[in-house]
């Protein structure tokens, strides 16, 4: 048992937390890491409001332990999900993009923790004025939309500059990899690789075999996705979206709006609408609004359809050192036995 201000302040028994990703944090993935003992946490930003009350649902079918939801602070229907968590009793409300101060409030007078994702010290001083229990700091290493400041850099600085527990996330796998978050002065660590690649997790086994065979070389970041950093697996799709020139890439973002709409039902005018709020204040192109607007369907294709050939495959470049596909239980009381043995170690070094 390891005690830190996040197991305290959450409820949960170990300072683990499994990330919001996009397709792949559903019910079941959630409901089993929390069951172990961490913080699971449901991706409702890739989720209608009416599937995201299913997955809550679920969840508290399947466990009674803390669970969080993660949404979009920018999406019009904000407002609504917040009111749902907190109806539903969520323990937790984790944010991609830092929500509004209204939003933090509300939140907190109804006795939800508030858990933004950051990536820069600003951002997290910012949200801590504003009253967030906790932030998640992602380093470089991280998957999916991610800085250009490795963990090792970001974390103290961050856990220097404010007063609330932080959570490391980016490049972590093992108890001694939570054993050094501590060291730094995190309250736990955030995986999302880690528990994709997991035996609960709902990716089709041969994404999972592909994620598999990577080194930690077999990662790329790029912009071509959705206009912002974005570490994804090195693909053929992602190498011919680096190569595109302007005409060739606005052709084919057209051609994947084509495609996004049809399966969505939403209109070019949503589209372009969806892909300006996924901008993060960055000037885009057409064909970035575009591809962003389409994302999604770009995860979707690898995750939930298996087509790691056309889909794009956010992933940490802890990638290449896990060979395995454990439970959730079996992952979580894995780490928290190496942190157990790695402290042991090192009090043995100090007599």
């Amino acid at each position: 048992m390891i005690s830190t201000p996040l197991t305290e302040l959450v409820g949960i028994t170990h300072p683990i937390v499994q990330t919001g990703m996009g397709y792949v944090a559903g019910a079941r993935l959630v409901a089993a890491t929390s069951k172990a003992g961490g913080l699971g946490i449901i991706a409702a930003s890739t989720m209608s409001v009416e599937q995201m009350t299913s997955a809550i649902h679920e969840v508290k079918d399947r466990t009674d332990a803390p669970f969080g939801v993660n949404i979009r602070s920018d999406a019009d229907d904000a407002s609504e999900r917040v009111d749902i968590m907190i109806k539903e009793g969520v323990r937790v409300a984790s944010f991609a993009l830092a929500p509004k101060k209204e939003l933090i409030s509300t939140l907190k007078d109804a006795g939800v923790v508030v858990i933004p994702s950051i990536g820069a010290r600003r951002h997290a001083e910012k949200v801590a004025a504003w009253g967030a229990d906790a932030v998640i700091v992602q380093g470089g290493e991280g998957g999916g939309h991610t800085g250009p400041v490795p963990t090792t850099v970001l974390l103290p600085d961050v856990v220097a500059a404010v007063d609330i527990p932080v959570i490391a996330a980016g490049g972590f796998f093992s108890g001694q990899g939570l054993v050094a978050a501590l060291s730094y002065g995190a309250a736990g660590v955030a995986m999302g690789t880690r528990f994709l690649l997991t035996s609960d997790s709902p990716v089709g086994a041969d994404v999972k075999q592909v994620y598999l065979g990577k080194s930690v070389r077999d990662t790329v970041v790029t912009t071509r996705v959705d206009g912002v950093p974005h570490r994804v697996l090195s693909s053929d799709l992602v190498a011919s979206l680096e190569s595109a020139g302007h005409v060739r890439g606005l052709l084919r973002a057209v051609l994947n709006g084509a495609r996004f709409k049809k399966l969505s039902g939403q209109s070019w005018g949503e589209m372009i609408r969806e892909g300006k709020r996924m901008k993060h204040g960055r000037e885009l192109t057409w064909a970035q609004v575009l591809m962003a607007a389409n994302t999604p369907m770009l995860l979707k294709a690898a995750m939930v359809d298996g087509r790691a050939d056309l889909g794009v495959m956010s992933s940490g470049q802890v990638v290449g050192l896990i060979d395995d596909l454990p439970t959730c239980e079996e992952l979580i009381q894995r780490v928290m036995r190496e942190a157990e043995e790695t402290l042991d170690h090192l009090a043995e070094l100090r007599t």
